[in-house]
């Protein structure tokens, strides 16, 4: 059975591309998701059992009528009334990937000990480009705990040259030495 953001997004995404719309909902879809995420108050009001579903889909027009495509304020307010809302930052995401797979676009996270020039973004983009034939969309992220080196995860493989990565590898190398 699929999951509920799945299949919600996969209808809003069908729509949209068939309307010509898809990408001006992506846009917004990811700083809705974002901000939902991190503000997860939202979610819980428009969940709340005690406010009626009228009212919830209110907030929901006071706050976005005429500032998001009517396609996004709609499929906030059905997720609101099935009582689905708290799966829309994950619908956000799906609606993405399935964006992304239609457009021939790979998502590669990577970890680095400090942030990455813009020239070695656009170095290993390129090169990862050149490695899956697809268009690289890179989520950078800054993790001191790699100490050094980059980690990237993409298509369900991580591909891992840091330095801590290195150094776990050479102390179960020495832990399961015998001496």
């Amino acid at each position: 059975m699929k999951r509920v953001e799945s299949e919600y997004a996969q209808a809003l995404y069908d729509l949209t591309r068939d309307e010509g719309l898809s990408d001006r909902v992506l846009e917004e879809m990811r700083l809705l998701g974002a901000a939902f995420r991190t503000e997860d108050t939202y979610l819980r009001v428009l969940s709340a059992p005690n406010i009626s579903k009228e009212e919830r889909c209110g907030i929901l027009d006071e706050a976005f009528r005429g500032k998001v495509q009517p396609y996004v304020l709609n499929f906030m307010k059905l997720l609101t009334e099935k009582g689905y809302i708290r799966h829309f930052p994950a619908a956000c995401a799906e609606y993405e990937a399935l964006y992304n797979e239609d457009h021939g676009i790979l998502t590669v996270s990577v970890s680095s000990a400090v942030p990455l020039s813009k020239e070695q973004k656009t170095r290993l983009a390129g090169k990862l480009g050149n490695l899956t034939g697809k268009e690289i969309s890179l989520k950078c992220t800054v993790d001191p705990s790699v100490l050094g080196g980059v980690r990237l995860d993409f298509d369900g493989k991580r591909m891992d040259d840091t330095v801590r990565h290195r150094l776990d590898s050479i102390r179960t190398m020495l832990e399961s030495a015998t001496l």
